[in-house]
């Protein structure tokens, strides 16, 4: 699940209760609020995003640690799918 959020974060900044919002809308699952907060906790706590009070509300920031991990997942996601795309040519 961090990974969708740190996805999601590369686009606009989030609060948690956005992100519960757009897992729930996005993929039809409905994450507790706890699950999900400490989550982000976890993930400000590791340099991935960073927090700003945003009026009356808690926004994250995906950090430039943040942005190298999600440009590393998206190389690997790639790589991969290379792989698969190779096995499934010589399987034909």
């Amino acid at each position: 699940m961090d990974i969708l959020i740190l996805a999601e974060l590369k686009n606009t900044p989030m609060s948690g209760y956005d992100a519960i919002s757009h897992i729930h809308r996005k993929y039809g699952i409905l994450m507790s609020s706890g699950t999900v907060y400490s989550l982000m906790y976890s993930m400000e706590r590791n340099g991935l995003i960073e927090a700003r009070w945003n009026t009356r509300k808690r926004v994250y920031v995906l950090t430039e640690k943040g942005e190298q991990n999600i440009k590393a997942l998206m190389k690997a996601n790639d790589e991969i799918q290379s792989f698969l795309r190779n096995i499934l040519l010589l399987k034909a």
